[in-house]
């Protein structure tokens, strides 16, 4: 520490980028991130890739110092000149979100590229992402699925994912739930929450493996606790059904609660359900509705069938037909048969006047 103190103040880049990280970091010094910054400047000032990589790093998290997405870019973009891998990945990133730049998937993807050829797997990652999704490239899964297989031989967690992933839907590659199974194992491994996620569901399913609810649950608790929000809303499901636990709508309720303060819609539409049912909290249509709304004004078709049905019986609510016709209507738009013929038997109920004016709600 001494030593890189004497020649960090001597000038000495590779020693002013050592000490920045060891007080970024906090490993050898106590943590300073403003210390950190201070001397990543002064190394990066004479060139050092390295300490210009962590320096713009610093400025787009705004770690000892204010966040300047700007700053960020003509650091990583100093480094990426000079071949840094990281820069290159940092600086195809902010094309991809735009982030201090206009959002660029063509960009993206040539600084990807770069940093893919150099085997970094944040990058081989990510530009099989666009090559999945034809961001910035024609859509290409061979392509997908070989750049996920380098990132994920490296051991790279979201890639083990994406990767299992495109083996369970059959995307660019035959359906095969073993070896999507085998991916999110290996993800797992890592506590990646959304392979966690996956492999709940596909036990749950018996999808390459023997069904096993309790399986399903552990693995969907490990992904909720990680904050993961379908993780949330499938374990509170496993309560709400008894599968793999005791039926306990209490505990659905708390995981569904969790899901629908991240705005998961059907999380939303499940405590409607509860309120409305009285199930692990005291009976009120009232609330019912309440959460309803939420999921309905967002689109979810099974709130706003569930709406329609409180319209139509007056449920805490003022008994509409107009307003519970409108609420099916919307349901049967999203393809639900069951609204769309909820929405025909209300309507032999109705007025000519009012199912014009219930025509006139919906087009509104």
């Amino acid at each position: 520490m001494k030593w890189y103190q004497l020649a960090a103040t001597q000038g000495v880049a590779i020693a002013q980028y050592n000490l920045g990280v060891m007080l970024n970091s906090g490993k050898v010094v106590p943590k300073n991130d403003a210390e950190a910054v201070k001397w990543y400047e002064l190394a990066a000032a004479q060139g050092d890739a390295g300490a210009q990589t962590n320096l713009g790093f610093m400025y787009q998290s705004g770690q000892g110092v204010a966040q300047n997405f700007t700053q960020a870019i003509k650091w990583f973009e100093s480094a990426a000149a000079q071949a840094d891998a990281v820069a290159q990945y940092n600086l195809g990133y902010m094309y991809e979100v735009g982030q201090g730049v206009a959002q660029n998937y063509v960009e993206a993807v040539k600084w990807y590229q770069l940093a893919a050829a150099q085997g970094d797997t944040d990058a081989q990652n990510n530009l099989g992402f666009m090559y999945q999704n034809g961001q910035g490239v024609a859509q290409n899964y061979a392509e997908s699925i070989k750049l996920y297989g380098l990132a994920a031989a490296q051991g790279n967690a979201v890639a083990q994912y994406n990767l299992g992933r495109l083996y369970e839907m059959g995307q660019g590659v035959v359906q095969n739930f073993v070896e999507a199974i085998k991916w999110y194992q290996l993800a797992v491994a890592q506590e990646d929450p959304d392979a966690q996620n996956n492999l709940g569901l596909m036990y749950q399913n018996g999808q390459g493996v023997a069904q096993n609810y309790a399986e399903a649950v552990k693995l969907y608790g490990l992904a909720a606790a990680q904050g993961n929000t379908v993780a949330q809303y499938n374990l509170g499901v496993m309560h709400d059904m008894g599968q793999g636990v005791v039926q306990d709508y209490a505990q659905a309720l708390k995981w569904y609660r969790l899901a629908a303060g991240q705005g998961y819609l059907e999380a939303a539409n499940n405590i409607g359900v509860m309120y409305q049912n009285g199930q692990g909290v005291a009976q009120d249509n009232v609330e019912a509705i309440k959460w309803y709304r939420l999921a309905a004004a967002q689109g979810d078709a099974d709130a706003q069938y569930n709406l329609g049905f409180m319209y139509e019986d007056g449920q805490g609510v003022a008994q509409s037909y107009i307003k519970a016709h409108m609420y099916f209507n919307m349901a049967a738009s999203k393809g639900d048969a069951e609204a769309s013929n909820a929405r025909d038997d209300i309507a032999g109920k109705m007025t000519a006047q009012q199912l014009a004016e219930a025509q006139n709600v919906g087009a509104g």
